[in-house]
Order: C-alpha cells, then structure tokens, then sequence
C-alpha cells in the first residue's frame, strides 16, 4: 500500500505546481522617493526594486518603476491594466507618499506641487479608488499594499489655502473597504504615521512583506498576520500594520502544502541539522556589506528560508547608498534615553528658549515628522514629539527630557533649520547668542501615507476616462 500512496502524493504535488505556474500573476510596483517639492523619501525605490524581485521569483509578471512622474505613473497603470485583465492574481504595491482628503485617498508622483484641495482633484495626485478599479477590476484575486502612511508633506499649504472653508486633510490615510477577493493591506492604522528606515534600507512594512510574503506553503492571510507581529515588535509597538480582506477563498504565492504531507526518505534529524547548517550560514552573512556573499548563500539554499531577506539586502546594497552613508539612528544614543520618561518638569529643566524650541520644530520637520515653526509648544506640536519618541523608541509623552533632546539635536536632518524672514533675529543680537551645532544635511526617514481600492468589473481602456471623469466629479 506504500507505493500506491507515494505514487499518488507525487500526482497532487505535481498537479499542484502545473496550477501554479498556469496561473497569470501580474503586479504594479512603484516606488516614489525623489520628490522635487517636498524633501526627499530615502527608501521607496529599495523597496519597490526588492518587492519586484521576489514578486518575479513566484511567477509574476512585474510593472515596475521608480520616481515617476505624474505622466509616467499613468503610463505604468494602463500597462498594468492591460495586463491584469482576466488576471487570476493581480496584485499593487506603492510606496512613497499618499494624502488623504475628505476620506479620499490619493499617490503622489514626484513632481506634485500640492497648494490645495483642488490641486489633489485636477489631477496633481492619483485617486486610489478610482485607479484600482480601472486596473484591477476584473481580476481575480486582488492584493493591494500601500506602504505610503506618511506624514502629509502638502497638510500645512492645503489647510492655509482654505481660507474660505473647513478642509479635512488627514494624517496618514483614511480607511478603505475592500471588495469580493480582495485584500488591502496598509503599512499602520487609518490616520497613523509610519516609519520608512534607516536610509538605504527598507522599511519596517516592506522589510516584513519580503520575509513572510513568498513563504513556501503559507497563506496569505496567515503570512500577513506574521507581517503585523514583525513589524510591532521591530518598531517597539510603535507601528501597527492595518488591513480589510473580502477574499473568498485560500490564496498562496508560493505553492499550497502538499496533501498529505509526504515525509522524505531522509534519516530523522536530518532535516532539523540542515537547518542548523542553514541558520549558521545565514548568521555569518546577514549582516554583510557584499552581495557577493549574500548571492552565496541563495547558491546554497536556492529555497531557504532566508531567501527574501537575501534578496532584499542585494537589492538595498546595489540600489541604495553606500553602505558607509548610512546612519543608524541609535548609534552614541545614551541607553537611558530610551527609558527615561518625560514630562513638564524634564523639558523645563531643560531650559529651552523661545528660540531653542523654533530650532526643536524645525528639526522634527526636517526629519519628516511636519510642525510649525512657532517658538510654541502647542497641542500640535506635542503630537509631532509623541509621533518622533514612538518612531525612535523613546518613552512616548509629547513631552522632553535633557536625554531626548540631546538625541534630536545628534539626529541628521533633511535640511539645515533656518529661520523664516519673519522669525530672523537681529544680526547683533544673533551675534551675542551662544552658536548652536549645525545639523548635517542628509535626507532621514519620514513616516508615509495610504490609500486603496473598491473592484469593479471595468477592463483597462476604461482607465484614461475614469481618472479624468473621477478628477472633475
């Protein structure tokens, strides 16, 4: 009865991959960081190239691209609706920065100039609704991940141009409902703020998509909830993955568990001892600067179970930064700084000035984390602080401490702090003033932004008249 029963495993193994790779698998991965109005994002096109990678090691046909323009983003998207029709996966990744208005969700390509909420509606910024609709309507299994929770570089110059009227513009995303056989997944909660990473690395979001996306024989939604627990533990709970499913069936990306669970005519133990093997081999290069000594490991262990981080880390090394430009924020960071709570009495200990509290401002914005420069420490301000300690593992309270504020004034910034006109102080009186250290300019990581779709049945061509329907609505 034994060969019967091998026989037939081997048939529903075999049967299994000839699904899979009869299955058509289209994705959409962009990745904007170059912005030219607005300080630039230092990760978004390592993420993107890392997710292409490992979509296309699973079977996908890719469209991809990096800092695209408005023109060149709806290039992308009618290939990709073209592509997606009839589709039994489609599925839509972006990274970058998003904006949420009045409940509605757009992308930004990198050449949006947003002064104000008719800039977003004529056609500055992609509506996500109406783009996923248009692209992947008639699909058959719709996966969307939208790593763009960002603070919303355009809020300040949206909400000053409204003069005339309330305007609801969010921070981070707003929530989106999915449809039949579809799922959404959003880097944190609906109006939160995420983390994009050490530059030259991949964010926290991405960098847990690649590790439990493509696991061979784990289901989606199993592999999205080892997403959440990765990237609440990495961020000290300071960043939780947000996500509405309608899918009406299992769906896996790297091929189902075999039925029946064949064991291999290995000895016991040996699978365990290789992996030790594998575990050791890793550990040695994991942290490694070569890619060359990382393309040795996937030689090795062509499947192993390291392979996504493998290949996220070549494609960081090859795509981002040199290695010795990156910075890791905790570096000469006292221990205690991530300990030691704050409140009123710490930050009045610490005797910050009217001016001294402009310069905190300045550099919480220049690191992505956007405030007005008052001199103030108002409500919103305090928010800002909270949402910087959360990001950086700090006691979080709104409030600093001579530690918190001695690790801020270390922190590299996108732009050096400069006063505006009407805050100058006179060149005498500047003169008399004790010299404050001068940030170094480098690009740092800022939190991103969402959006997400609702299916429709609408095929590709419909696409050009639905956004600029959608646009004049």
């Amino acid at each position: 009865m034994r060969y019967p029963t091998l026989i037939l495993s081997a048939i529903c193994m075999l049967f299994t991959a000839g699904t899979a790779s009869a299955d058509k698998r289209v994705a959409f991965v962009v990745g904007n960081g170059a912005y030219k109005n607005v300080a630039p994002l230092p990760n978004p096109s390592v993420d993107a190239k890392a997710i292409a990678a490992t979509l296309r090691n699973v079977g996908f046909e890719v469209v991809e691209g990096s800092n695209l323009t408005r023109d060149k983003m709806t290039e992308r998207l009618l290939d990709f609706g073209k592509k997606a029709q009839g589709a039994d996966v489609a599925l839509f990744f972006y990274a970058g920065h998003g904006i949420a208005i009045s409940g509605t969700n757009y992308l930004l390509p990198i050449d949006a100039d947003i002064k104000s909420e008719m800039d977003v509606k004529l056609g500055a910024a992609i509506n996500i609704d109406l783009t996923l609709e248009q692209t992947m309507g008639d699909a058959k299994v719709k996966l969307v991940f939208l790593d763009a929770c960002r603070d919303n570089p355009f809020a300040a110059k949206i909400k000053s141009n409204a003069a005339t009227r309330s305007v609801n513009v969010q921070t981070g995303l707003a929530e989106m409902k999915s449809g039949e056989g579809t799922l959404i997944a959003f880097a944190t909660g609906p109006g939160q703020t995420a983390l994009d990473g050490q530059e030259g690395n991949n964010s926290p979001f991405t960098r847990a998509l690649l590790a439990n996306l493509t696991q061979p024989g784990v289901e989606i939604q199993q592999a999205m909830t080892k997403v959440r627990a990765q990237v609440n533990e990495e961020t000290n709970k300071g960043q939780l993955p947000w996500g509405h499913t309608n899918l009406i069936g299992t769906v896996y990306l790297n091929g189902a568990p075999a039925p029946g669970a064949v064991a291999a005519a290995a000895p016991a133990g040996s699978a365990s001892k290789a992996s030790d093997v594998e575990l050791e081999f890793w550990r040695s290069i994991k942290d490694s600067n070569k890619p060359e000594e990382l393309n040795a490991y996937l030689t090795n262990y062509p499947n192993g179970q390291f392979r996504s981080l493998a290949l996220s880390r070549i494609a960081s090394l090859e795509s981002g930064p040199k290695p010795d430009a990156t910075r890791n924020l905790s570096t000469g960071i006292d221990p205690a700084t991530f300990k030691e709570e704050a409140d009123q009495t710490t930050e009045d200990q610490i005797g910050l000035d009217k001016g001294q509290r402009r310069d905190v401002q300045r550099r919480l914005t220049g690191l992505g984390f956007d405030t007005k420069t008052t001199g103030q420490f108002d409500p919103a301000t305090r928010g800002v602080i909270a949402r910087w300690q959360a990001a950086r593992g700090y006691p979080k309270s709104g409030y600093l401490n001579k530690l918190q504020h001695k690790a801020l004034l270390t922190e590299i910034v996108a732009a050096a702090p400069t006063a505006s006109s009407d805050e100058e102080r006179p060149a005498k009186r500047r003169a008399s003033s004790p010299p404050q250290a001068q940030p170094q300019v480098q690009a740092q990581p800022q939190p991103r932004q969402h959006s997400a779709p609702g299916p429709d049945p609408a095929g590709a061509g419909r696409f050009i008249g639905g956004v600029v329907g959608g646009m004049l609505r």
